[in-house]
């Protein structure tokens, strides 16, 4: 880690760090992972840690990525492991999460820094835009698009009041409401089904303004694999962006999701996000002529409309 971080800063590079991407110790696990009452003070041990081992060479501490993801999907859904499917448990991991973060940051913040400035700590909320349909009829499906917005964004920042100084937003697609129940458009979706909606970027990123700290966009991207999308895609989530900075969202960087195809979790290795193809038999990597224009953009600074 320490030889990565170290390239990373001899090339110019900011470090952010994730403390917690969905995998955990099998010690931890065996314990009761999330729903271990003190699972939140080993987290905070860990990123203690983490601070005093790497302290000047990380930028930014990202403490846990999309935490109500990983709630939903382990302890709601019963897809990842430890596969169960309970509400109760599914909120109880969710406060532990959120205590998680908190111990983290007080941890981190009071471990001392050779610099005497302690590292920027934010967390990663993975955030559906809900709205209700151009179509409907139903006057419910808008309070369900806000209550469900609620639920996958401000519940969780009312928990980690003032233990964050950024927050990194992972954004992929916009469910619409109509007659309470999701209905997208199927005209622009990417491999995985999911609709292509920049709009919804722009939303989020001006419902994130009232916390008044620095934005990153952590992970934004589609599955793709013959390339058809995603210049399309880069250029309106970019708009998107420029448009929300002109509305005077702290917005402070983008990272495009992803530079290599990767494991997609339960899905595999078949969704291909990277703008570099890589072939899972000879492990050869190819640039997608997406490569090539979000090159440039990086470049030049310039978006060309």
């Amino acid at each position: 880690y320490k030889k990565v971080l170290k390239a990373a800063r001899a090339r110019g590079l900011k470090t952010f760090v994730t403390l917690h991407h969905f995998t955990n110790p099998i010690w931890f696990s065996k314990i009761g992972g999330w729903t271990n009452i003190n699972s939140p003070s080993y987290f905070a041990k860990y990123a203690k840690k983490c601070a005093e081992e790497f302290h000047d060479l990380i930028d930014v501490f990202l403490t846990i990525n999309e935490p109500q993801v990983y709630v939903y999907m382990s302890y709601f859904h019963g897809i990842w492991p430890p596969n169960k499917m309970s509400t109760v448990l599914s909120l109880w991991a969710q406060i532990n999460l959120a205590r998680a973060n908190n111990k983290a940051y007080d941890a981190i913040k009071g471990s001392p820094y050779k610099e005497g400035v302690a590292p920027k700590i934010g967390i990663v909320k993975n955030i559906v835009w809900y709205e209700a349909s151009m179509s409907s009829k139903n006057p419910l499906d808008k309070l369900i698009a806000k209550i469900l917005h609620f639920i996958g964004s401000d519940f969780f920042f009312l928990m980690i009041k003032n233990k964050f100084d950024l927050i990194g937003l992972n954004y992929y697609f916009t469910n619409r409401i109509e007659n309470l129940r999701t209905k997208n458009p199927d005209d622009v979706v990417n491999d995985l089904g999911w609709w292509i909606y920049p709009k919804g970027l722009f939303n989020i990123l001006l419902s994130l303004k009232k916390y008044n700290v620095e934005i990153y966009i952590t992970e934004n991207g589609l599955a793709d694999d013959k390339d058809e999308k995603r210049e399309y895609f880069i250029r309106e989530m970019l708009k998107s962006c420029s448009e929300a900075i002109q509305k005077g969202v702290n917005l402070k960087g983008y990272f495009h999701w992803s530079l290599l195809d990767n494991y997609e979790w339960h899905h595999g290795f078949w969704p291909c996000f990277g703008l570099i193809r890589v072939d899972r038999k000879t492990l050869e990597r190819t640039k997608r002529p997406s490569f090539k224009y979000y090159s440039e953009i990086c470049k030049t600074g310039e978006l060309k409309l």
